[in-house]
């Protein structure tokens, strides 16, 4: 434990300063396919009783009609956070006329390519601008990888916090300057240990063969209908799932804040050839946003992004630069398939230290090709990660997976004292020895446990939907109140209403609105 690390968890551990790490926030993401009783994605459009997919807050789509999005909003007690998103999931499911909600991350059998239904917004132009950035993801991705599911999970350190720290550490910035450059630091150790989270916490080891649609691949036949990896964890974040060549050169290595948001100004502002073939329209439709390397900011693939509330109409990269980091969002979580909403309070206390730990645990900047081996053991565990003796690279040495895991716990399980210390539980110290656990005994891991299932003899599509009918019958079976069913009601008839409004008080056209803002992007770049 290094000196540094030591004197933060010292001054926090002070009861004079103990209540803050009972501040911190937390959000939940949670996106999933609508498929029908057969387990065949779902064609119809978004349910109007479920709302409008451009206003309402709690309940959208990502990429598909078919792909769900819950939203929760942001609380100090992660309980309250998961009880939010199980209200959620309580409510759809109390909407859903004889379709399910797809239990893993990896789709089961999609239908082809064209099929396959884009989200729509309706006719403002906001709401086209969100359906035309979808149509270039699919031009340059395809349908098929938008299709993967995943849990995003917000976590923001209260200023208090950091005020206290950059006191205590003499530091001479503003508040705003030190605060970005701590949540970079943090930023910087999540790349640096995320392939932890991977390992205890990867839950898509296999996946239905259809979903390569063709391509070559590396996988292992489980039976006529799975591929899989036997050590795998997480063939989501695998190069199998998110790739893209025009990104190929988009790594930054979060040295500084400047320096991120520099990389994706250049990025969303420098033309990419081939797409500029493509052009951004075909027989005056509209194709894609623009031909850039991304069409916007959040195009970027990232297991991790800094973030900062937006202003109506204000990019995110705007708010980036003009107010600096206020959160952070880590998008690597897969959707564990033996839990109704993928994801429970435990894995979600375990997540509160490990950020943590990343926070507070010295930080580097990334140097001499770390900025390379932090990706190649991120993949080399997300493929591999439960093989026997697995190496990962470490200041340019090998050490053993599980060597560096318990390391790693050692430091936070600093942490989980302190936090079962600030709010009087050992709820956090618990879900800390439930991952070492996992650490000695692979087979703990949901990965393992998926596999385990699916050597039973069960098709990766059959055991999705089984676990998928499973949950059903758990939300269905505990229904909200009265008051709580007409709160998402109201909610929902309400977010229609404002589409609508918005739609008709709507002035010029789209193609003036889409040049409006490509001029944004380019002053970005400038």
């Amino acid at each position: 434990m290094s000196d540094l690390f030591s004197r933060r968890l010292a001054l926090l551990g002070e009861h004079a300063n103990l209540s803050l790490l009972s501040e911190c926030l937390h959000g939940i993401e949670r996106e999933c396919l609508r498929v029908d009783e057969g387990g065949q994605l779902a064609l119809s459009g978004h349910p109007a009783a479920l709302g409008s997919a451009l206003t309402n807050g709690q309940i959208t789509t990502d990429y598909s009609e078919s792909l769900l999005e819950f939203i929760t909003g942001t609380a100090a007690d992660p309980g309250e956070t998961l009880a939010e998103l199980e209200r959620i999931h309580r409510f759809v499911y109390s909407k859903l006329d004889g379709e399910y909600l797809w239990s893993p991350s990896m789709p089961g059998p999609l239908p082809e390519e064209e099929v396959i239904p884009i989200a729509r917004y309706g006719s403002s132009h906001i709401g086209q601008l969100k359906y035309v950035y979808r149509k270039g993801l699919a031009l340059r991705y395809g349908k098929t990888m938008q299709c993967i599911a995943g849990i995003h999970y917000n976590f923001s350190l209260p200023e208090q916090l950091w005020a206290l720290l950059q006191q205590a550490e003499g530091d001479g910035r503003s508040a705003r300057d030190y605060q970005s450059s701590r949540y970079i630091a943090l930023i910087r150790n999540f790349r640096r240990y995320s392939w932890l989270l991977m390992y205890l916490f990867g839950a898509s080891p296999a996946l239905d063969k259809n979903f390569m649609r063709g391509r070559p691949h590396q996988l292992q036949e489980l039976d006529a209908d799975t591929l899989y990896l036997p050590y795998a964890t997480s063939l989501r974040m695998s190069d199998l799932g998110y790739q893209s060549e025009a990104q190929a050169g988009l790594t930054p290595c979060y040295n500084d804040l400047a320096s991120y948001t520099d990389s994706l100004r250049q990025a969303v502002g420098t033309p990419y050839p081939p797409y500029v073939n493509i052009g951004t329209k075909k027989d005056g439709e509209w194709l894609q946003l623009n031909t850039n390397v991304l069409q916007i900011e959040n195009e970027y693939y990232s297991n991790i992004r800094p973030k900062r509330v937006t202003y109506s109409g204000e990019r995110p990269i705007q708010a980036l630069m003009a107010r600096g980091v206020q959160y952070v969002e880590a998008r690597c979580l897969d959707i564990n398939p033996f839990l109704p909403m993928g994801i429970d309070l435990a894995e979600s206390r375990f997540l509160d230290a490990f950020l943590l730990y990343c926070a507070l645990q010295d930080s580097p900047q990334l140097s001499n090709g770390e900025c390379g081996s932090c990706s190649d053991n991120f993949l080399k565990v997300v493929k591999d990660g439960r093989r026997p003796g697995l190496h990962l690279q470490r200041h340019g040495a090998p050490v053993v997976l599980q060597t560096w895991a318990h390391e790693l716990l050692d430091g936070i399980e600093a942490i989980t004292r302190l936090l079962d210390r600030s709010q009087g539980t050992d709820a956090h110290g618990a879900a800390l020895q439930a991952q070492r656990a996992k650490i000695d005994d692979a087979s703990l891991t949901p990965s393992a446990q998926v596999l385990a299932e699916l050597q039973k003899g069960e098709t990766f599509a059959a055991f999705a939907l089984r676990q998928s009918k499973r949950h059903a019958e758990h939300f269905r079976g505990q229904p909200l109140s009265a008051e709580q069913q007409a709160e998402f009601e109201q909610a929902a008839r309400q977010s229609l209403q404002e589409q609508a409004e918005l739609e008709a008080h709507e002035e010029g056209d789209f193609d003036s609105f889409a040049a409006a803002y490509q001029a944004s992007i380019l002053a970005l770049a400038v």
